[in-house]
């Protein structure tokens, strides 16, 4: 059986605790609580011992593991044991033990496997498939930008804390969520200092905007998507960050790139006579991107793409550390340039289709950002 991670305490509530439970997503903050919760509920039934196995490499002694699952005397104390796979890959021998163990569960035992983010082809290993068919998986998906407003107001009416009603509050969220961004630990660690800092009640944009701190973490595959979308502020932000955070410019380089030639192949094979779908096949451009490319290919110049192209191998060279007349010589100075003509191109699309911009290209920085 699987569930999200904000669906795990009414799973617990309801159905009550099972024999083991298997926690795989890459946001520390939730995989903790959700782990955190288990333990609670554990311990309110009895578990009173634990037992943590780390998996490190592919030479790991699975046969502790195994032994501990059985290792129950008579008058033995019922036990949590928890598995952590770090990189994901139990191997061979691991895949075979986690099967095993799977057909030796006991009530008298609660185990817990950590895990990280999983692919489509890992969830369909047989050891992955062994622990959801016997137990409990438990997803955690990350909080995404526009989500996570409504995540940051959910946490503050859990401390007793609120933000003022309307625009004023909505402001508030928008600013606290600019600065935590992709990094939840920290937005836990800002939270939890408002809780210390101010009573119980409503909170002003002032006292938010005093105490939170710019903890805010980017991906720089998230930039492409945020370009294409037509987000100004949160693009221009999200560079910022990259490059406070040392990101390597060939990285982001790459990434805004690979977008303009994939629009740039599409357009080709649309200008061919093919439909967009078909396009976007031959321009490999799958998932997410498929949406926004589909809403923008019908309404891109031509013209102003082929100049777009040529500007992402000048900045490819500014990159390397060629000069080129009339753009800046700091490299992301440059790429801040090619990510504008793109944003630039993205409006006008949009303009031509009569598309309104989504808020967030819209929504300018709050006062002190």
């Amino acid at each position: 059986m699987q569930v999200r991670a904000d669906q795990l305490a009414t799973a617990l509530t309801r159905g009550g605790l099972k024999t083991i439970y298997t926690i795989h997503g890459d946001e520390p903050l939730l995989a903790q609580e959700a782990a955190d919760a288990l333990r609670a509920a554990a311990r309110a039934a009895g578990f009173s011992e634990r037992q943590v196995f780390t998996v490190s490499g592919a030479h790991f002694d699975w046969s502790g593991v195994l032994g501990a699952a059985q290792s129950m005397g008579l008058f033995a104390d019922k036990k949590i044991i928890e598995i952590r796979i770090p990189s994901g890959k139990p191997g061979k021998d691991g895949s075979a033990a986690l099967q095993a163990y799977c057909e030796q569960l006991s009530e008298e035992v609660l185990t817990i496997v950590h895990l990280p983010r999983l692919d489509r082809q890992q969830q369909q290993g047989a050891w992955f498939l062994a622990l959801d068919r016997v137990g409990v998986t438990v997803r955690v998906d990350p909080v995404e930008r526009h989500a996570l407003p409504n995540w940051i107001a959910q946490r503050l009416a859990k401390q007793g804390q609120r933000v003022a009603g309307g625009e004023a509050g909505q402001q508030a969220l928008a600013f606290f969520a600019d600065r935590v961004e992709g990094n939840l630990l920290a937005a836990h660690q800002e939270l939890q200092k408002l809780a210390l800092l101010h009573p119980e009640g409503e909170l002003s944009f002032e006292q938010i905007e005093a105490a939170v701190l710019d903890v805010a973490r980017f991906d720089v595959f998230q930039l492409g998507a945020t370009v294409l979308a037509g987000q100004v502020p949160r693009a221009l932000r999200m560079l910022d960050g990259l490059k406070a955070e040392g990101e390597a410019a060939v990285l982001v380089h790459w990434t805004l790139t690979e977008d303009i030639r994939s629009l740039q192949r599409a357009r080709s094979a649309m200008a061919s006579g093919k439909p967009v779908p078909m396009a976007l096949r031959e321009a490999r451009v799958w998932g997410d991107k498929e949406r926004a490319f589909e809403a923008l290919l019908p309404a891109i110049d031509d013209e102003r793409l082929a100049a777009l192209v040529e500007a992402a191998s000048t900045c490819d060279g500014l990159i390397k550390g060629l000069r080129h007349a009339g753009w800046p010589d700091d490299a992301w100075d440059g790429l801040r340039r090619l990510m504008l003509m793109t944003l630039d191109l993205v409006a006008a699309a949009r303009s031509r289709r009569g598309q309104r911009p989504s808020p967030l290209a819209l929504q300018s920085e709050p006062s002190g950002a």
